[in-house]
């Protein structure tokens, strides 16, 4: 097996460039996938994002990317970092109510919570199931930055405390799994993640 993870790059949502040098240092084959009919050469997806849950879906579809990438992570292993875990979700209510991609049961609301919104800043995961993706990672700090939180309660892998709210970190629901952090500017926890990534 090739064993090469197609990088999907949706335009001003996607933002791949530290993603990209990340897998480098953790020794990753791996394309940039631009159009639908590149996803058949991947072995894994990887599914990053900044910006808001809104804009991202509008990307996907602008670039004719939505209906083949939900094909492919129906059947390929997947990893959606921040908003790419986030439009995993059945939908997202930022910037108005958006239908995501559908495949994990939850949905993506504003985070409230007694502190300042984003969180931003290096925390700590707690792994609350066993994942591949986060073996040997438990406790490890991760980089956030984010407003918004994925809101799930079956596939749920790490949790994240910030100032007494708990939010779902990472999921996991068979080869599909979801980071909220950034692992791309986790120092050498991020390039960890993507190592469990390439074993998967």
């Amino acid at each position: 097996m090739s064993n090469i993870i197609g990088v999907v790059n949706y335009g001003v949502a996607g933002n791949i460039h530290s993603i990209c040098k990340a897998l480098r240092k953790a020794d990753a084959n791996f394309l940039i996938v631009e159009e639908a009919s590149q996803l058949e050469s991947a072995d894994k997806i990887l599914l990053p994002g900044v910006g808001s849950f809104k804009d991202a879906i509008q990307e996907l579809k602008n670039d004719r990317l939505l209906e083949g990438l939900i094909s492919a992570i129906r059947v390929k292993p997947t990893l959606g970092i921040c908003i790419g875990m986030q439009i995993l979700s059945r939908i997202g209510f930022e910037f108005g109510e958006t239908a995501g991609l559908g495949l994990i049961d939850a949905e993506v609301k504003p985070v409230i919570c007694s502190g300042s919104v984003p969180h931003v800043g290096f925390n700590n995961i707690r792994l609350v199931k066993e994942s591949p993706l986060l073996n040997g990672l438990d406790g490890e700090q991760f980089y956030f930055m984010h407003s918004y939180e994925v809101v799930n309660y079956t596939d749920i892998a790490a949790l994240t405390t910030y100032c007494n709210h708990d939010f779902v970190s990472a999921i996991s629901k068979g080869h599909i799994h979801g980071v909220q952090f950034h692992p791309e500017k986790s120092r050498d926890a991020g390039i960890e993640l993507f190592k469990n990534f390439i074993e998967l």
